[in-house]
């Protein structure tokens, strides 16, 4: 097992250089979406670790909020005020959101923390339970609209319909700038009829499908997206490699890139007003070469079953490994991925073998950053965007690498 674990941190090191090609020269990152704490699912963020991985990755900044914590009530104050502390000891590159259950003195609890420094307001509906009609939403607006600070709410997995209760909350708070993490997959359709080309009202990239993302960039303007890893959920250097694959793919070029990364964030904390939206980037349509479609079909069974910590009785990364084996043009990163997914396969035949309960995690989610690496190659290696008349772009196909 040790020998596949060495493997797998590897090929790991070795996405990280390919990471450096992908971003734009010089370019800040600033990570618009971290969790620090201990949440009741079993995941931790550490903050030695997540400043580590900052270093590393060249992000100067982060937005910071606790996680849905053992000690969450009542409140979240108790949560709240170790985020305001781990802010402190950041020299300022942490900025700290403070947290809110809507049953427990939310604005009481969002005034406390606004007065000692919280820069910002994250609320988290399927977490604590409330549905975006609530009458109780509409005095968080308010109080983030006083002191002109942004809401960012979650808007992934695990959410009806949200795009116009959300509507009616930012047009009687125009001050309250928004972001809508996991870009607002859970509702994107009406999130962007609602939201696309309005001021003010941001969308997140993290999220784990490559797809997902590329449905996201053709609905929703440059200017409105932020950077985010979702730390200690998104892991590097998949996060940022798949924001900036998908985005290349969708016909940013190196400006947007910049202002994705880093610009807009840095416009939202500092208090300056946003960029006019601009015209969405991409395609309706999405071309690939067929072997790549197969491997990230494979992919996606193999995720899910990771995720609900089963093994890999259907043979799924068999399937993906025996696809690597045609050729047609794409031999370097077919190569590559069959590396990858060897070490994924290795160290998920070998997970259940492992008694101590943090190196069987510390495995599991190595297995899963190299199966998200292999993913973000398979759609994005080859690719191609059929571009239409309505982009305005060439028929051309744009390739990433």
């Amino acid at each position: 097992m040790h020998a596949a674990v060495e493997r797998g941190l590897e090929l790991s090191s070795f996405w990280d250089a390919e990471l450096r090609k992908e971003l734009p020269e010089g370019a800040d990152v600033f990570d618009a979406h971290t969790h620090l704490g201990d949440d009741i699912d079993g995941m931790k963020g550490r903050f030695d670790e997540l400043l580590g991985i900052m270093d590393a990755y060249g992000v100067s900044r982060a937005f910071m909020f606790c996680m849905d914590e053992p000690d969450r009530h009542p409140g979240f104050q108790a949560a709240n005020d170790r985020t305001l502390e781990a802010a402190d000891r950041s020299d300022g590159r942490l900025i700290p959101f403070v947290r809110l259950d809507l049953s427990e003195s939310p604005i009481e609890e969002a005034r406390r923390c606004l007065e000692r420094g919280a820069r910002g307001i994250k609320l988290h509906p399927r977490a604590q339970r409330f549905l975006l009609n609530d009458e109780r939403l509409a005095p968080v607006f308010a109080v983030a609209s006083e002191w002109r600070v942004p809401i960012l709410i979650h808007g992934g997995r695990g959410l009806p319909p949200i795009a116009d209760h959300l509507e009616r909350l930012v047009d009687a708070h125009p001050d309250a700038q928004l972001i809508i993490a996991h870009a607002g997959i859970a509702d994107l359709a009406g999130l962007a009829a609602n939201f696309a080309g309005k001021a003010g009202v941001f969308f997140d990239t993290s999220v784990w499908s490559p797809i997902d993302l590329l449905d996201f960039y053709r609905q929703i303007s440059p200017e409105q997206v932020v950077y985010a890893s979702d730390y200690p959920y998104g892991q590097q250097p998949s996060s940022l490699l798949i924001a900036v694959r998908t985005a290349r793919a969708a016909g940013f070029d190196d400006a947007e890139l910049r202002e994705m990364l880093a610009g807009t964030a840095n416009r939202i904390v500092n208090g300056d007003p946003a960029l006019e939206p601009s015209r969405p980037r991409g395609s309706d349509v999405f071309t690939q070469p067929m072997v790549f479609a197969r491997i990230h079909g494979y992919l996606s069974m193999a995720t899910s079953l990771l995720w609900l910590r089963q093994p890999d009785t259907f043979g799924v990364l068999g399937l993906a490994l025996n696809a690597c084996e045609e050729r047609g043009g794409q031999a370097e990163e077919l190569d590559r991925l069959r590396e990858v997914l060897v070490a994924a396969r290795d160290l998920w035949q070998n997970l259940g073998d492992i008694d101590d309960e943090a190196e069987r995690l510390r495995a599991g989610r190595l297995t899963f950053k190299l199966l998200h690496l292999a993913d973000i190659v398979a759609v994005t290696g080859g690719l191609g965007i059929a571009l239409d008349a309505n982009n305005r772009e060439s028929a051309a196909i744009r390739a990433v690498r």
